[in-house]
């Protein structure tokens, strides 16, 4: 009730566009009838842990995004934008968040409470304030930094030309740094805003900063520093002696419970029957799967720790035939097992993906319940939990699932803190073994060394230990945040998203001649070199520089004649 209460509480303060008379009525929710108690700025603030999706039901934050090279949809999904919108949420929602994190600023100096208290809260605002200009920036470059309730007065914001994206971020890293010094409250918390928090959000921020800065923007001078913000924030976190990694790498994303996970930073919590979504019903149910790629498969290191072009293990990725009872209701049905394929590779390669392959034609139910089906053959198993499989009123319902959604964890300030060390030219093996070589730990994986061979497949044009480590990102966090994309973004590598160059990217399985062991292959499309493809009417997705940035949109260049477009649209 108090979050129903909230959110309609702040619906009302952030929607209305007119001025209140001076006596108010006594039924209405305004600042100053609102913001009356320490317990009130709580329950705004509260709001702000919501907006962060987690798992969701056809969208958010995990396996739903499609557009990287780690999974692919059938017929391929095209950019974000092709064409100038004339609207659109990217733009709008992060500036109503905003408003909602002014509104907050502006009301504490007036409630009575400590100054400890104020400062807890003025950081929290500020912190999730920073966050949402940070989302603007990655999407739109040039925008505009707001640290006030904006009003028909300020028409240097309302009508000006963006300010440039350099010095919005440097104000995001003002905000940053004020919440990790002021927020003080619910410091053993992982479901609340805290300072760790504050820490993991600078991180990621300053990392991506750093790295646009030195691949996009080519500014050493900026990337060095922010690189250098990322790596210390990620060090507090690390000498904390608060987090660890948990001893189980699936067990992060398929768990009903991570309140005693220490991996933990922020996780968002679900309640049987009170609030579920639908991450594992999309991965295991009818909805076709949208599977990972040929070449997220080939990215994954084998057994002895080298990567296909140089592995002395056996490299096919053919199955086997084998004849199963999926207990679906079809019978004893022939399908193609990939268990001694993926037993070559990195564990969480079997952790991430199905042994027995999926597609149109062949589907395959896990548990029992509906058959699933995957655009590349490759069903996703990271959500799922054999622990519900005979519970599929819940596993298998839109809303009904109710496993917790990590937000930020350890293992990403281990990849964060790796990643800066290795852009800064200054990783070490002791990095490597206080980050990554603790990954690879959890799951039986040799050492990386800053000697490591060089990969032929390496086309980044970067040395072979930042590969190593990008590849290291790429298998820890498969199908998480879309992290592929922002980070194929900030490197200036959003060209590795082309179909028509990289083949591989609507590529599956190999399928190849299995019709003659009983497996049906009419329902599916199968290149010259036996994998399935996942095109669709020979749909491309092809690469143009201006999607670097997404364009600003119709209804604001109408508004505002002076806020520009960003180059190429």
């Amino acid at each position: 009730m108090k979050k129903i209460f909230l959110i309609f509480a702040a619906g009302l303060l952030l929607t209305s566009c007119s001025d209140l008379l001076d006596t108010e009525p006594y039924d209405q929710f305004t600042k100053q009838n609102y913001f009356t108690s320490e317990t009130n700025v709580q329950l705004f603030a509260n709001y702000f842990y919501e907006t962060f999706t987690g798992y969701g039901s056809g969208s958010g934050d995990y396996y739903f995004n499609t557009l990287n090279d780690d999974q692919a949809s059938t017929g391929i999904t095209n950019w974000s934008f092709t064409s100038v919108p004339g609207t659109s949420g990217s733009w709008n929602t992060p500036y109503v968040e905003i408003r909602r994190a002014n509104t907050l600023i502006s009301a504490i100096p007036g409630i009575d409470m400590s100054d400890a208290a104020k400062n807890n809260w003025i950081g929290i605002a500020r912190l999730y304030r920073a966050w949402q200009h940070y989302k603007l920036v990655r999407s739109y470059g040039d925008c505009y930094y707001v640290d006030k309730e904006l009003d028909s007065g300020d028409e240097d914001i309302l009508y000006g030309p963006r300010q440039p994206r350099n010095d919005v971020m440097d104000k995001v890293l003002e905000d940053l740094n004020f919440a990790v010094a002021n927020i003080s409250y619910n410091d053993n918390s992982r479901t609340a805003f805290n300072k760790w928090v504050a820490l993991a959000m600078k991180a990621e921020i300053c990392l991506f900063e750093g790295t646009y800065s030195k691949y996009v923007t080519k500014n050493s001078g900026r990337a060095s520093t922010y690189l250098n913000e990322a790596k210390s924030a990620c060090l507090e976190i690390m000498n904390s002696g608060k987090f660890a990694l948990n001893s189980s790498y699936k067990g992060n994303f398929d768990d009903d419970d991570l309140s005693g996970n220490n991996e933990m930073i922020l996780y968002k919590h679900y309640v049987l029957g009170v609030m579920g979504h639908g991450t594992i019903d999309y991965t295991c149910g009818s909805t076709q799967v949208n599977g990972m790629t040929k070449d997220a498969f080939d990215s994954y290191l084998f057994r002895d720790g080298k990567p296909l072009a140089l592995t002395s293990l056996d490299k096919s990725d053919k199955g086997k035939v084998v004849s199963i009872d999926d207990n679906s209701g079809y019978g004893v049905a022939k399908h193609i097992n990939i268990v001694d394929v993926l037993a070559k590779r990195d564990p969480r390669l079997t952790a991430a993906v199905d042994s027995i392959l999926q597609f149109p034609g062949s589907g395959y139910a896990r548990f029992g319940g509906a058959q699933s089906t995957a655009s590349t053959g490759y069903g996703v198993m990271l959500f799922d939990n054999v622990k519900y499989a005979n519970d599929n009123g819940t596993r298998q319902a839109t809303y009904g699932n109710y496993t917790d959604a990590p937000i930020f964890w350890y293992a990403e300030i281990l990849l964060n803190y790796a990643e800066a060390c290795a852009e800064l030219g200054t990783i070490t093996d002791a990095d490597l073994n206080k980050s990554i070589n603790l990954l690879r730990d959890r799951v039986g994986m040799p050492h990386l060394t800053t000697t490591v061979a060089a990969d032929p497949a390496n086309n980044m044009g970067v040395s072979n230990i930042i590969w190593e480590v990008r590849r290291e990102r790429r298998v820890e966090m498969m199908y998480c945040m879309n992290d592929r994309y922002y980070s194929l973004q900030r490197w200036n590598q959003l060209d590795k998203l082309d179909t028509q160059r990289y083949p591989n990217l609507s590529r599956g399985a190999y399928v190849q001649g299995f019709d003659a062991e009983g497996v049906k292959l009419t329902d599916v499309t199968i290149d010259a070199d036996g994998y399935i493809n996942c095109k669709n009417n020979g749909t491309e997705r092809i690469y143009n520089d201006k999607y670097l940035l997404f364009p600003i949109p119709n209804d604001q260049a109408t508004l505002n004649p002076q806020i520009g477009q960003n180059p190429g649209w």
